[in-house]
């Protein structure tokens, strides 16, 4: 089981303490975290789940390894820049956003369009015509996110994705 975290590549560091306990819970329910393998939030939560003795997968934006953070087992560079945001939805079983801006936004509207469950901690609210869409999870701590999106990804997988 993957399970994506997205965020900003810079963050305060409380969203850095909460993705990085993201991050840990992530490896100790058994799961490989997925992330677009820079800083800030995406950083923050692989130190987690290296802390936890996870494994984490970077795909990166541009053309060389070396741009990824020191967290990440596995890159995978993309020369894609923000295309690579697919990349990182589409090979997540679910998604945990923490916070973020844009970027974070385009991942979560990639993830709700195909169909994979996205927990927001502090995240996006979205609406359509002043109505709120319920499809993102909302959590307040990082233990209730990680529940929520290993929960769902399980389901997911369960129904051959």
């Amino acid at each position: 089981m993957q399970i994506g975290v997205i965020g900003s590549g810079d963050c305060s560091p409380e969203v850095g303490r909460i993705a990085e306990e993201v991050g840990e819970g992530i490896a100790g329910a058994g799961a490989v975290l997925v992330c677009g393998g820079l800083g800030g939030v995406m950083e923050a939560a692989a130190r987690g789940a290296k802390k936890a003795g996870g494994y984490t997968i970077g795909i990166l934006p541009g053309f060389s390894r070396e741009e990824a953070n020191k967290y990440i087992d596995f890159s995978i560079v993309t020369g894609l820049s923000l295309a690579r945001n697919v990349l990182v939805v589409r090979s997540s079983d679910a998604l945990i956003a923490v916070e973020g801006r844009f970027g974070t936004l385009s991942e979560i509207a990639i993830a709700l369009q195909s169909g994979v469950p996205v927990v927001g901690i502090g995240t996006w609210e979205l609406k359509k015509r002043g109505k709120k869409i319920e499809e993102i999870k909302r959590a307040q701590t990082s233990e209730e996110a990680v529940r929520k999106a290993v929960e769902a990804a399980r389901e997911r997988v369960r129904n051959g994705r």
